[in-house]
């Protein structure tokens, strides 16, 4: 079952997608996606739209979310896959990590006034669906319609990472709890793009030692955010600790995104999928 065009990441209008879950689906299934799951930011609330629009398609689908964490002084992604999205711990759960978020963008706001950006919570705001989901990605969109930018990846190397304006730090979740949310709601937790985080080779190490003390059970080695090179190096770690192996795009947008749903390629033949971990959780 490795060979399988499987994507697991994606995200919709629900949290800073531009695609509402029923054009997802769509865009997933037209693109030759046998298995499919919406992993909007710390909000399950498109999970009923998107299982509805893939089982319309006769797409197969599990259902997804991808929490936000703070380890070792760096925000990291943990994927949930397979779970009830109506279980209420992990309900409660997210709803604490979502609550910082517009505090947080009032002072991103702030900071790009003083850096001669007026107005910028507002016109972040005319690209949310969910104003409790407010991030760097619609404020990063208003910049570029704005003309201070000319795309999305110039507006976060110039203003919204750690030393320049409109960085606000923001501490999420702890690792063990979203991983126990996850797995309370019957899904199994896995490390998005690990890839992507400033870690050194030691942090890395020991957010992939606790992350499997806690119970998670997979790891995204396929990934738009990876590079061909890094996926024998996470394919390699998921051998070493034993986790099952994801394969997701990470689409936001047909405009943004590098990497098209279903586009990427198939997950290598000595790997564990995660898919079969909850094969009987697929609909």
């Amino acid at each position: 079952m490795s060979i399988l065009n499987a994507d697991l990441h994606c995200h919709s209008t629900v949290s800073d997608g531009t695609l509402t879950p029923e054009a997802l689906a769509a865009r997933a299934h037209a693109n030759g996606v046998e298995l499919w799951a919406l992993t909007d930011h710390d909000e399950v609330g498109g999970q009923h739209r998107a299982r509805a629009a893939a089982q319309a398609l006769g797409l197969r689908y599990l259902t997804g979310v991808e929490v936000s964490v703070t380890f070792a002084s760096v925000t990291v992604h943990i994927v949930g896959l397979g779970f009830d999205p109506d279980h209420p711990a992990l309900l409660q759960g997210l709803a604490a990590t979502r609550g910082g978020r517009g505090e947080r963008a009032q002072e991103m706001s702030e900071q790009l006034a003083k850096a001669g950006i007026p107005g910028a919570y507002e016109g972040a705001l005319k690209y949310v669906g969910n104003p409790e989901l407010i991030s760097r990605t619609h404020f990063a969109r208003f910049l570029v319609e704005s003309g201070v930018c000319r795309e999305t990846n110039e507006v976060f190397r110039k203003y919204l990472t750690e030393g320049k304006p409109g960085f606000v730090p923001h501490r999420w979740a702890r690792l063990g709890d979203a991983v126990r949310w996850i797995r309370e709601a019957g899904g199994v937790a896995v490390i998005a793009h690990p890839a992507r985080y400033s870690h050194s080779a030691t942090q890395e190490y020991a957010l992939f030692s606790e992350f499997k003390e806690h119970g998670g059970q997979g790891v995204e080695v396929v990934t738009g955010s990876h590079a061909p090179s890094e996926y024998g190096k996470y394919a390699d770690l998921a051998i070493e600790f034993g986790l099952a192996a994801s394969r997701g795009s990470d689409f936001h947008s047909p405009d943004e995104s590098h990497t098209d749903l279903g586009a990427l390629p198939y997950l290598e033949g000595r790997l564990t999928p995660v898919w079969e971990l909850i094969a009987d959780r697929v609909q």
